[in-house]
């Protein structure tokens, strides 16, 4: 299994184009040593030939430009993106479908509580058919029912469904449903290599344990640091876990649940412009060096 990162940020990026918090001021003078990233969104392949986009970031098209595997080839107009996974209908995860509308077909996996907000309450898989035709192929979350994505024969995929929040312009906002958050586990038919994504992952539960427990390598929510990250970095008061985000620091935060696992490989993605892990000289950025947690980055490449 081929695995890519074409973005690793959270919502807006890093620096976020609106921001002068010390973090994004910091990048953008050269104060302090950090890596400038795009929106999250992984690229996923059984041969390194045709890919599966796991959600579309409003970065896509440049994010597609840094990936030449994802370049167009012959004939005169094709594209290697054999279909793009949703794994809820937050803007950061979905927008990026509007930059796909020029292919001749689109393959969109979602479940259906995904679907819903899409076709309602953002309604962009229904712009795209006035440009190009769409299928949408549901997602299962009952039970352990795999799916798989044409053109990526030797890959099984099972979402998981998380606790987590939907989008503000959803009817779900506040009225949570199974399939409106997922994480999805990545199986190579081939060698069994697993892997666990969950970039949206707002608490922890056995069937999350149990998923980080027999994966080879995770790739977890890295939003914030602390539940008010935002507040201490002067640009707002919106907590980490009402936005669906647990935090990373503190008591029941990411680090404490993952100090239980030896086995996997674990990496943060998904990383808010505020989280002081951005800086690598900073106490945070050692601590999960310590507990042996990285840090994802645009570009980086796994093979399981």
């Amino acid at each position: 299994m081929h695995v890519h990162v074409l973005g690793s940020a959270a919502g807006g990026g890093f620096p976020q184009w609106n921001c002068n918090c010390p973090l994004c001021a910091g990048v953008r003078t050269g104060r302090i040593r950090a890596t400038a990233r795009t929106q999250s969104s992984l690229a996923v392949s059984d041969d390194g030939g045709r890919w599966a986009l796991i959600n579309a970031s409003p970065d896509i098209r440049a994010q597609i430009d840094g990936f030449p595997r994802l370049n167009p080839g012959t004939p005169a107009r094709a594209s290697a993106i054999a279909a793009v996974v949703l794994m809820d209908s937050q803007i950061d995860h979905t927008t990026g479908l509007l930059s796909l509308r020029e292919g001749r077909e689109l393959a969109v996996h979602c479940t259906e509580q995904v679907r819903q907000d899409l076709t309602t309450g953002f309604p962009v898989l229904s712009m795209l058919g006035h440009y190009t035709t769409v299928t949408v192929h549901p997602i299962p979350i009952d039970g352990d029912a795999a799916f798989t994505v044409a053109g990526l024969p030797h890959l099984r995929f099972t979402a998981i469904p998380l606790t987590s929040k939907a989008p503000p312009y959803s009817p779900h906002r506040h009225d949570p449903h199974r399939g409106d958050n997922i994480g999805l586990r990545i199986v190579d038919t081939r060698s069994g290599a697993r892997l666990f994504y969950a970039p949206g992952l707002g608490a922890f539960d056995d069937t999350v344990r149990a998923e980080v427990a027999t994966a080879d390598c995770v790739l977890l929510d890295g939003t914030c640091w602390h539940d008010d990250d935002m507040a201490r970095a002067g640009v707002g008061g919106k907590l980490a876990r009402a936005m669906g985000h647990l935090p990373q620091a503190g008591p029941g935060g990411m680090l404490a649940e993952l100090a239980a696992y030896p086995r996997p490989r674990k990496i943060l993605i998904h990383i808010n412009n505020t989280n002081p892990i951005l800086d690598e000289d900073s106490r945070e950025r050692r601590e999960l060096a310590e507990a042996g947690i990285e840090v994802a980055f645009d570009g980086q490449e796994m093979s399981l």
